[in-house]
C-alpha cells in the first residue's frame, strides 16, 4: 500500500481552512468517495431536507450532513447516529428559533441510549463529559459543523455569544444503563429498552456537584438543589435544569427508595430561593412576561420555586462509579421529552 503523503494532506486541510469550513480545528477533507461511504449507511435520499431555519432562509440535506460528518472526523458507520442527533437537537424549539444566535451561546447536550453505545464505542462511564472517545467527540462536532456550514452560523457573524461555552460542540455522552438503577432516558421518552436512540437539549452551562460526604439521600439532593437554584442562572420566573447523576449517587438514591420520579418531585419542591435572596441579586421582581428584574422588598421570607413540572428536569445516569460527583446541566429552553431512534 502506498504511504499517504502528509504534505498533500496538509494542503487539503489548509484548503478547508481557507474556505472557512473549519470550526478552528483541522478537518478531514471530504472527498466524493468518502461522502458516498457515509451515504451508504442510510437509506435516506441525499437530497432529503433534514432541517430548515426560516430566519436564515437556509436548509440542510442528508448529503450536506454527510459532508460535515466526514469533515468532523466521524467514521461512516456513525452517520445514522449523526442524523438522529441532528433530529433530536432540532426537536428543541430554541434550536429551530434563535438558540444558535443567543448571547449565551448554548451547547447541545446529546445523550445516546441503547445497543449502539457499545457497538460503536460511545463512552458512558469515566470522563463522560471529557475528550478521548472518537464517537462522542465527532458526533457532537458534526452537529456543530452542520450549524456552521449548512446554516452559516459563525462567530462574530450570525453567532452572537457574549462569551460562549467551552463545550458548545463537544457534549455527547452515552447513558450508563448498565449501572443505572432506573429506566434509560429513551425509555422514559416512550421507546423500547432495546432501541438505540438519541435525545438532546440546548444547555446554558454545566456545574458539578461533588458530594462524597453523606449517604443521606435528602442531603445529597439538597446539595444538587442548591446548585440548581444559583441566582446567577435565574433569568425568568422558572429556571429549567437537568441532572446527570453519577452511578454512586443514583444507586444510593434508589437504595433509599427513590425512583427517578421521586427525585424530580423532591427537586421541584426544593429548587428555589427566598424573595430576599433574589432581591439581593436584583431579581425579585417579575415582568408580565415572567422576566426577572429588581423591585422593592416584598415578602422577603417567601420561598419561590423555580420549577413546577417533572418534564423540566431530565435525569440521566452517566460516568464512573469511582467518586460521588454528579453534574447539573442548565437547559436553555426546554427539553423536548423526545428520543429519536437510530
Amino acid at each position: 500500500m502506498t504511504e499517504p503523503d502528509p504534505d498533500i494532506a496538509r494542503a487539503a486541510i489548509e484548503y478547508c481552512y481557507d474556505n472557512g469550513w473549519s470550526d478552528g480545528l483541522p478537518v478531514v477533507p471530504a472527498s466524493r468517495p468518502l461522502v458516498d461511504e457515509f451515504l451508504a449507511h442510510t437509506g435516506r435520499c441525499p437530497d432529503e431536507v433534514i432541517g430548515t431555519i426560516e430566519q436564515f432562509g437556509r436548509s440542510c440535506t442528508v448529503e450536506q450532513a454527510a459532508i460535515n460528518a466526514a469533515m468532523a472526523g466521524c467514521k461512516p458507520e456513525y452517520f445514522p447516529v449523526v442524523l438522529a442527533a441532528w433530529e433530536a437537537v432540532i426537536n428543541d424549539r430554541a434550536a429551530r428559533g434563535g438558540g444558535w444566535q443567543s448571547t449565551s451561546g448554548p451547547a447541545p447536550l446529546i445523550v445516546v441510549n441503547g445497543p449502539v453505545r457499545q457497538r460503536l464505542g460511545f463512552n458512558s462511564t469515566g470522563g463522560v463529559f471529557g475528550p478521548g472517545f472518537r464517537p462522542n467527540a465527532t458526533v457532537a462536532r458534526a452537529v456543530g459543523m452542520i450549524v456552521r456550514n449548512a446554516f452559516g452560523v459563525q462567530p462574530h457573524v450570525l453567532e452572537q455569544a457574549t462569551q460562549g461555552l467551552p463545550g458548545r460542540w463537544s457534549i455527547c455522552l452515552g447513558e450508563n444503563e448498565e449501572e443505572s438503577p432506573w429506566e434509560p432516558l429513551s425509555v422514559e421518552a416512550g421507546l423500547d429498552e432495546d432501541t438505540s436512540a438519541v435525545s438532546a437539549a440546548l444547555l446554558r452551562t454545566c456545574e458539578y456537584v461533588d458530594n462524597r460526604h453523606t449517604q443521606n439521600p435528602e442531603e445529597v439532593l439538597a446539595d444538587i438543589a442548591d446548585t440548581m437554584a444559583r441566582t446567577g442562572a435565574v433569568i425568568f420566573r422558572e429556571a429549567y435544569s437537568g441532572v446527570v447523576l453519577c452511578p454512586e449517587h443514583a444507586q444510593m438514591l434508589a437504595k433509599e427508595g427513590f425512583s427517578k420520579a421521586d427525585v424530580k418531585s423532591w427537586l421541584i419542591e426544593h429548587v428555589g430561593r427566598t424573595r430576599g435572596e433574589l432581591r439581593r441579586a436584583g431579581k425579585n421582581g417579575l415582568s408580565d412576561r415572567g422576566v426577572r428584574h429588581a423591585a422593592e422588598a416584598d415578602g422577603d421570607e417567601v420561598f419561590e420555586r423555580f420549577m413546577s413540572a417533572p418534564e423540566q428536569i431530565p435525569v440521566v445516569v452517566a460516568g464512573a462509579r469511582n467518586a460521588a460527583i454528579s453534574m447539573v446541566v442548565r437547559i436553555f429552553g426546554a427539553w423536548s421529552g423526545k428520543a429519536v431512534p437510530v
